[in-house]
């Protein structure tokens, strides 16, 4: 963390050294992204065991989540973060899945699936929403190898999916065999905090996890400015999303924008509303009422 973002984060060879949460800021390919180093995750977190819950609300609220391992150590601590993260309505590297509960006044429970059900029947389906009292409603499934898990969680609706890369620290005290042992885990990046090794891969791997969209603006008569980029991420980069981001009035106040780049039909500027889609390095300018 100081390394990376130049603010002081507590470190030591104890286990949980970082008590508080300590913010900072990191600039990749131009976009400033704020990192937060969050005190450790004991077994029990969820349920308020070394102050866990407080920190588990603060990883809710993130883009992406670093968990950070020893390689020294068995490799059962990723396991129990996992757990507590689990246990809080955190789902790490997973899609909110493609169900759909629409709760309705009467007509008992329908049930309509457009992929084979295999790990669950109508009869489960019916015995969980009894479970959460709801008798009239309408369930479709379009999730293969739907779960009661993924159910409940549509059910409860307040999960979150959190894209996760497991940072194993330590590389410089294990061999080489044991390091391409470590490339075999999954969203993982081998790193060594205190020798710098592999750094750039992980940040590069953050990169491409946020799916970030920078977003230059174009004053009148004016160059692009580079310098300082508009930050948006995929699936909320419309041109509305760009307004909001500077001022909710803008929106507003636009009669037109004009978009330069990969989102845009013509190499000279193509004139769009606030439903285009930007995508990464556009140039935009807006054009006030």
């Amino acid at each position: 963390m100081s390394k990376l973002t130049g603010t002081h984060s507590e470190v030591s060879e104890i286990d949980f050294t970082t008590l508080t949460t300590v913010p900072g800021t990191l600039k990749v390919h131009g976009a400033p992204i704020q990192i937060l180093d969050l005190p450790g995750i004991i077994e029990g977190a969820n349920d308020g065991r070394g102050r866990g819950r407080q920190v588990i609300a603060v990883a809710r609220t993130c883009n992406l989540i670093f968990i950070v391992l020893d390689v020294l150590k068995p490799l059962g601590d990723k396991k129990i973060i996992e757990v507590e993260l689990e246990a809080f309505g955190i789902r790490l590297n997973k899609k909110p899945p493609a169900i759909t509960v629409r709760k309705k006044d009467k007509g008992g429970i329908a049930v309509t699936n457009t992929v084979p059900l295999t790990n669950i029947d109508h009869d489960e389906i019916k015995a969980i929403l009894s479970e959460y009292k709801l008798s009239n409603a309408d369930v479709t499934i379009r999730e293969p190898n739907c779960t009661s898990d993924d159910l409940v969680d549509v059910i409860e609706g307040n999960r979150v999916y959190i894209p996760a890369i497991y940072v194993l620290n330590k590389i410089d005290a294990i061999s080489i065999e044991e390091l391409d042992l470590l490339y075999k885990i999954p969203n993982s990046v081998p790193i060594s905090s205190k020798e710098w090794l592999n750094v750039d891969e992980l940040i590069e791997k953050m990169w491409e996890a946020l799916q970030l969209v920078r977003v230059y603006t174009k004053p009148r008569g004016q160059s692009p400015d580079y310098s300082a980029p508009v930050v948006l991420r995929h699936g909320k980069s419309a041109i509305d999303d760009f307004c909001n981001a500077i001022h909710k009035e803008i929106a507003k106040q636009m009669k037109y924008a004009v978009v330069w780049g990969s989102s845009a039909k013509h190499a000279r500027g193509q004139k769009v509303g606030l439903d285009h889609v930007l995508e990464d390095e556009d140039v935009v300018h807006i054009v006030k009422r």
